[in-house]
């Protein structure tokens, strides 16, 4: 293969490393092409479809136990006040363990299987949730919570009622967060012999098939684009427009309309 074929501007000018780079990238995306033009590999149980389920499964797993265990400490902490120093440190400490040292440790005291995998999940998605409830709760106004005393609300009706729609938005980000991070981490499962997406890269390193570590990269990415968009989609849905601001500029739009019209006639 000559220079010229490889030269983008055909110049013929390109130095023995661009050539070199430009010759693997074309073998990756032929390999890349070859591996999801294959079949084989979209059936059974090494298949795309199997891998990118078992992928969710792990997250889902993951982001539901650590959103069962960080939004009641998060919600009850930003209400009382009470633990806030104790609890942040915590979760900001979590933050600093490596993902992959934890699963090894785990694994050297239980053994393989998913229960390391989700134990090392959990801790990386716990602080962001715990995080973003706390500081959710927390920032919704005092003025606000005495109005709902004021009208003979009990602090759980508070909390539930008053605080959560309002620190909603906040919530919904670090639940977002957690999951965008355990989506791009859940390839650890496939260093403790499970599937999910981390096999294509896993089995791809080992055999050095680099356009099958292609693909995992890309699915993985994909998956977090469009996880990303539906927990935009579904903060648009769920929270309040008063809360967000749509109201205050639908309302300023409607009002302008029928100035718009009159100075036009």
């Amino acid at each position: 293969m000559d220079g010229d074929s490889l030269d983008p501007v055909g110049t013929g000018t390109m130095s023995a490393v661009e050539m070199l780079v430009a010759a693997a990238n074309y073998d990756i995306v032929n390999k890349f092409r070859e591996f999801v033009t294959t079949p084989a590999n979209w059936s059974g149980d090494d298949g795309i479809p199997q891998r990118l389920l078992e992928h969710i499964e792990y997250t889902v797993l993951a982001v539901g136990i650590a959103a069962l265990i960080a939004l009641p400490v998060g919600m009850l902490i930003g209400h009382t006040g009470r633990g806030a120093f104790l609890a942040i440190n915590i979760g900001n400490a979590a933050r600093a363990i490596p993902t992959l040292g934890l699963l090894v440790l785990v694994v050297t005291w239980r053994g393989i299987g998913l229960l390391p995998v989700l134990v090392a999940l959990v801790v990386l998605a716990v602080p962001p949730i715990l995080t973003s409830t706390y500081a959710g709760i927390q920032a919704v106004e005092s003025s606000t919570k005495d109005a709902a005393r004021g009208m003979g609300l009990s602090e759980g009706q508070i909390l539930r009622q008053v605080e959560v729609p309002v620190a909603l938005p906040l919530i919904l980000s670090g639940v977002r967060s957690a999951t965008l991070q355990v989506i791009a981490t859940a390839t650890i499962a496939a260093y403790v012999a499970l599937g999910g997406l981390g096999r294509f890269l896993i089995d791809g390193v080992s055999i050095r098939d680099y356009g099958q570590m292609a693909v995992g990269a890309v699915l993985v990415a994909g998956l977090a684009v469009l996880v990303d968009v539906l927990f935009s989609l579904l903060i648009r849905t769920v929270v309040s427009p008063g809360v967000t601001g749509r109201a205050a500029t639908r309302t300023r739009k409607d009002e302008t309309e029928p100035v718009v019209a009159a100075s036009s006639a």
